[in-house]
């Protein structure tokens, strides 16, 4: 049992970096039998793999015909992001006057490292992961341990569509500057202003998404 729960984590970490990594488009049929047979093991781990990243929103199963990676959906990312501004905002809004020295400094070094990774266009595996970590940093000292679980559930199944932004949408250096803005306002303990730099930069970031997609849509449609 022990084995089959290691190998199921390693096939679920690999087919996340996949989907994320925009290997399998959405709506795409994921064979448990072509999948077992990709990572040589039996179906039982690829099986528990599916159903954690369905756990995640990365997949769902359909009666009778098995498990597809989550469409791109305009709703479905209105609805994160909108989730992410309320709970994201009242962490933010909880953790700001609690912001130590050291937790400041975290957060500094992850925005360096961040920074770098999209200057140089590489890492872009790790975008996404540089982005949660930099905001965790400051929403950490909230002390509020289940709102942050769900923020990171959340952040799980926006993955894709951070990436989708920071890739097509070329506002990197926008991203950038609003990061670095947050940062400032809450090392000022400005709670207000930083909450409002918040709420915007994630609103226009599903603004962003949205527009790509459609787009993607459009010229689809037009082939």
């Amino acid at each position: 049992m022990a084995t089959y729960k290691t190998r199921a984590q390693f096939v679920a970490d690999d087919l996340r970096g996949r989907i994320l990594g925009g290997e399998f488009q959405g709506g795409t049929q994921l064979r448990q039998d072509a999948l077992a047979s990709d990572y040589d093991v039996s179906r039982i781990p690829v099986r528990e793999a599916l159903l954690t990243l369905e756990s995640e929103g990365l997949v769902e199963f359909h009666p009778h015909r098995g498990a597809f990676t989550t469409e791109l959906s305009v709703a479905r990312i209105r609805e994160l992001f909108e989730l992410r501004i309320l709970l994201e905002t009242h962490t933010l809004r909880r953790a700001i006057d609690c912001l130590t020295d050291a937790d400041l400094k975290k957060a500094e070094d992850i925005l360096e490292k961040y920074d770098k990774a999209l200057d140089s266009g590489g890492e872009i595996g790790n975008w996404s992961e540089y982005n949660f970590a930099f905001h965790h940093a400051l929403y950490a000292p909230s002390e509020l341990p289940e709102t942050l679980a769900i923020i990171s559930q959340l952040n799980t199944k926006s993955d894709r569509y951070i990436r989708m932004q920071l890739l097509y949408t070329q506002e990197i250096e926008k991203a950038e500057r609003e990061h670095h803005g947050l940062l400032e306002l809450a090392r000022r303990g400005d709670v207000e202003q930083a909450c409002e730099l918040l709420k915007t930069h994630i609103q226009e970031a599903c603004e962003g998404i949205v527009a790509v997609l459609e787009e993607r849509t459009t010229l689809t449609e037009q082939r």
